[in-house]
């Protein structure tokens, strides 16, 4: 499935940090933002989530809740939370789907 810049992203179920998702119930009736990452444990995405999750405030403004995604697991995404926590001095506020 091809989408474009515009298109509505179909609803999914998916499980996460967090526990289960679906996308449209968590988004509700605000703005959503889905990004995805190349991998757990990368300096680049570690300092990434860490800046998207201390900019929670700015998105809450905005009415806006915010997803990771990546290939890896669960499991890493959950010993990577930690990770990203103790390096990044944040909590990390957003679920991240595998």
């Amino acid at each position: 499935m091809t989408l474009l810049l515009g298109d509505t992203v179909p609803n999914f179920t998916q499980e996460s940090t967090d526990g289960p998702i679906d996308l449209y119930d968590f988004f509700g009736d605000g703005w959503g933002i889905l990004f995805s990452h190349p991998a757990d444990f990368t300096p680049v995405c570690t300092t990434e989530l860490g800046a998207v999750a201390g900019l929670k405030g700015q998105f809450d403004k905005r009415n806006t809740k915010v997803i990771g995604l990546s290939v890896d697991d669960l499991a890493s995404h959950r010993d990577w939370v930690k990770d990203i926590e103790e390096t990044q001095n944040v909590k990390l506020n957003f679920p991240i789907i595998a």
